[in-house]
């Protein structure tokens, strides 16, 4: 498992011993999706598993639903969404439609 250096406020280097330079993983956020992490990682869940992954990008789960969990096996999409309420003529259809 890596080490990152101890500082207060709990961010580290990413890399013990590596001083004046940090190893920063990207990490990007899609709302209806998993996390895309740059990799390599090591994923350690709640009941202290380990889950490693050598590949360049990993998506990690964040609905829960996936068979491979904590890895991301597109399970979110089949989710119901909920449906959206059908759209109101308001008043600035009926404006349109005067003195034309």
């Amino acid at each position: 498992m890596p080490h990152a250096s101890e500082e207060p406020n709990g961010t580290g280097t990413g890399r013990a011993g590596a001083r004046g330079s940090r190893d920063v993983r990207r990490i990007t956020i899609d709302g209806e999706g998993p996390l895309l992490v740059e990799g390599p990682v090591e994923v350690v869940a709640d009941d202290g598993t380990v889950s490693v992954s050598d590949r360049f990008v990993v998506a990690v789960c964040t609905c829960r639903r996936s068979r491979t969990y904590p890895w991301c096996d597109t399970s979110h999409r089949r989710r119901r969404r909920p449906a959206r309420p059908a759209r109101r003529e308001g008043p600035r259809r009926a404006a349109e439609g005067e003195g034309a």
